[in-house]
Order: structure tokens, then sequence, then C-alpha cells
């Protein structure tokens, strides 16, 4: 189920559309291979709703665009960072609960 709300980012997209975003900004850095990954996508997809307007939610495949994880340092995934104003404000790694990213979204706001 595709949700028009969660933005997919590249490496060449990456600092206009996250780091030059007006809105704070939750990327979900993730592979098509990794189970925890594929058990927060619908969690992801419901902060895109919730938050619509507020907070950009986007993902980012680790496998197609590898420039942008190494320069955050990401060794696992999912890994999680929310940016606001270019600057990371925090990050997760591992699939968590709704409650915990609900957390972390309202620390940019």
């Amino acid at each position: 189920m595709a949700n028009d709300k969660v933005l997919h980012v590249t490496d060449d997209e990456f600092d206009n559309k996250v780091v030059g975003n007006s809105l704070p900004c939750l990327v979900d850095f993730w592979a098509p291979w990794c189970g925890p990954c594929k058990a927060i996508g619908p969690v992801i997809e419901e902060l895109a709703e919730e938050f619509d307007g507020k907070v950009q939610i986007a993902k980012m495949n680790v496998d197609d665009n590898p420039a942008t994880p190494g320069k955050f340092g990401i060794r696992a995934i999912p890994t999680l960072i929310l940016f606001k104003d270019g600057e990371v404000v925090d990050k997760i790694t591992g699939a968590v609960g709704k409650a915990q990213l609900n957390e972390l979204i309202n620390k940019a706001l």
C-alpha cells in the first residue's frame, strides 16, 4: 500500500528534500530485505498521516542510496533520524513502537 504522504528520497535529493525542508523531517533508512524494516513500515505510514503538514516523513532505501547512510554513520537498519532546520535532532535504531516514534517526532515540534 503506497502512501503519498511518505516521501521517498534518494542520495541526490536528500539535501534538497530533507535538509532543506521547512518542516521537521523523520527519515526511515531501510532495505527491502530487512524484516524489522518491514515491521515498522505500517507505523511509518500511520505517522505520515497523523503528522501531515507538521512533519515530513521520508524513507530512503539504503541499498539503492549508500552515500547518505554512510554520511550519517548508519551501521544498522532500520535507523530513523529526525532532522529540523537541516540538523540532526535525534535518532533511533531498530524496530521501535509507535509511542517511541511519537516521542521522537515531538522533540521537533
